[in-house]
C-alpha cells in the first residue's frame, strides 16, 4: 500500500512539473509574440485549467521572470549536451544559435520584463550560468585545438554583443546566423 503511494505521488510530481514546463513553453511562444495575451489564453494553449496556472505563477510578472531565468537556464545547461554530441566547435557555434533564440525571445519579453522587475523588486536574472556555459564550451575547444587560444568568456560576449540590438523583424534570423557565423570564423584555429 506505501509503495503504491509513493507511486501516485511520484505521478502527481512528474504531472505538476510537465504542466509547469508546458506552461513555459507556451508562454513563451505567446508573450513574445504578443506582451498583452491573456493568461488565461496561455493556459488554454498549455493545456492546463485556471487552477493548475494560477498555483505555478499567481501573476503576469512571476510568470515573465520565471520564463527567462528558465530560458537562461535551458541555454546554460545546453552547453554540455552538445558538447557531449558534437566536437567542442560545433557544439559552441550550436550553442550560440540556441543563445541567438533566447535574446530573440529576451527583445520580445523586454518590456514585459521592466514591468516585472519593476512591480516586484526582482533584479534582472544573473547571467553566471550562461557565462560558466561559454567557459566549458571555449576551454573544451581550445584543448581539442579547434578554437582560438586565450579567447575568453567576455572576449565571447563582446563579440556577440550586437546579437541583442539586431532588430526582432522579418531579416531577423537571417542577420543573426550571419553574424554569429562571423563571430564563429573569428574563434577558430586557421590549419
Amino acid at each position: 500500500m506505501a509503495d503504491e503511494a509513493k507511486q501516485v505521488t511520484a505521478r502527481k510530481r512528474s504531472d505538476a512539473q510537465r504542466n509547469r514546463e508546458r506552461i513555459l513553453e507556451v508562454a513563451l511562444d505567446e508573450l513574445t509574440r504578443d506582451p498583452a495575451v491573456p493568461l488565461s489564453a496561455i493556459a488554454r494553449k498549455a493545456g492546463v485549467g485556471q487552477g493548475t496556472f494560477y498555483r505555478n505563477f499567481p501573476s503576469r510578472d512571476e510568470l515573465v521572470l520565471e520564463i527567462f531565468r528558465h530560458e537562461m537556464t535551458q541555454v546554460a545547461d545546453s552547453a554540455a549536451e552538445l558538447l557531449a554530441a558534437m566536437e567542442p566547435a560545433e557544439a559552441l557555434r550550436a550553442w550560440m544559435d540556441r543563445l541567438a533564440a533566447h535574446a530573440r525571445a529576451k527583445a520580445g519579453l523586454g518590456e514585459a520584463m521592466r514591468h516585472a522587475m519593476s512591480a516586484t523588486g526582482a533584479e534582472k536574472p544573473s547571467p553566471a550560468a550562461l557565462i560558466a556555459a561559454v567557459r566549458t564550451l571555449l576551454a573544451a575547444g581550445q584543448e581539442a585545438g579547434t578554437l582560438r587560444e586565450g579567447v575568453t568568456d567576455e572576449d565571447f560576449f563582446y563579440l556577440i554583443a550586437g546579437l541583442f540590438s539586431i532588430p526582432v523583424d522579418e531579416r531577423w534570423q537571417e542577420r543573426s546566423t550571419r553574424m554569429l557565423d562571423l563571430v564563429m570564423e573569428s574563434l577558430r584555429v586557421r590549419p
